[in-house]
């Protein structure tokens, strides 16, 4: 089932029956990112797949902070009468899941962030904000030419056919995409920002690193403990930043193993 929550600033999908978990994309995705790992999840929980404010079909937002995204969704989970549900971020989304955590530790029952540290990091996206704006002014007449264009500034197929999946044709006939891109380049400064750090989220928590990726390093360690004292780590040999579609069994294993023993979904 897709809905559109009534705020206009939430679209999502629900599939599966139990207790509730809610799956948070990062940075240029959609829900349906998480795709494979909703499947998974379904036998057991009830999983909402969300697109995060200015992405997907969801509304856009002015304020990008963390604290304001975090509000938007609260706000979406208490439309859904959710008391409390489960939460599972990559990049972005995991930000948005631990500031969540942060503010409302009664209402997380079970967090899992995937490859990101609650910390600020440094800008790193110049060559992705370049060839989303030579699709965004390239007249594109289809995902071929967008295509061509981006390669002139990203040279990882991967990181291209991610960002293709937001790609859509105007009623003008040329494509651009479905995210909020000026409001995500005038709010990078405030995605890229640590969450909360005058409190604690004392539930269960799981980390799951990329081994290849330098997205949690171990300096990170000292701030994860101060904010998640609970917190473990589980690293996934051989993967990137896109741990969860570059070995998406592992993935799905290693999140479901840890809600099936953290999470029972008692009220």
């Amino acid at each position: 089932m897709v809905a559109k929550s009534q705020n206009q600033h939430i679209h999502f999908s629900v599939s599966g029956e139990g207790p509730p978990v809610v799956l948070m994309h990062g940075l240029f995705g959609a829900g349906n990112n998480l795709g494979a790992l909703a499947r998974s999840l379904a036998p057991v929980y009830t999983v909402y797949s969300l697109d995060l404010p200015n992405h997907g079909r969801s509304g856009w937002a002015d304020d990008t902070s963390l604290a304001a995204l975090a509000a938007i969704v609260r706000a979406w989970i208490a439309e859904q009468g959710l008391p409390q549900a489960a939460l599972m971020g990559h990049s972005l989304g995991g930000k948005v899941a631990m500031e969540i955590a942060l503010q409302d530790p009664a209402l997380v029952a079970a967090l899992v962030v995937a490859d990101i540290a609650p910390v600020a990091y440094p800008p790193h996206h110049d060559a992705v904000f370049a060839a989303l704006d030579a699709v965004s002014t390239g007249h594109c007449r289809s995902r071929a030419d967008a295509e061509q264009l981006m390669k002139s500034h990203l040279r990882e197929e991967g990181v291209i056919q991610f960002l293709l999946m937001s790609l859509q044709r105007g009623a003008d006939g040329y494509y651009d995409w479905r995210f909020n891109l000026e409001g995500i380049k005038a709010g990078y400064s405030a995605v890229r920002a640590a969450p909360d750090r005058d409190r604690v989220f004392s539930g269960p928590v799981l980390f799951v690193k990329g081994g290849d990726s330098d997205y949690i390093l171990p300096e990170h360690r000292e701030r994860v403990l101060q904010l998640f004292p609970a917190a473990g780590l589980k690293t996934m040999p051989g993967c990137g930043h896109w741990l969860h579609a570059q070995q998406p069994a592992l993935f799905n294993s290693i999140v479901g193993r840890f809600l099936e023993t953290n999470y029972s979904g008692a009220q």
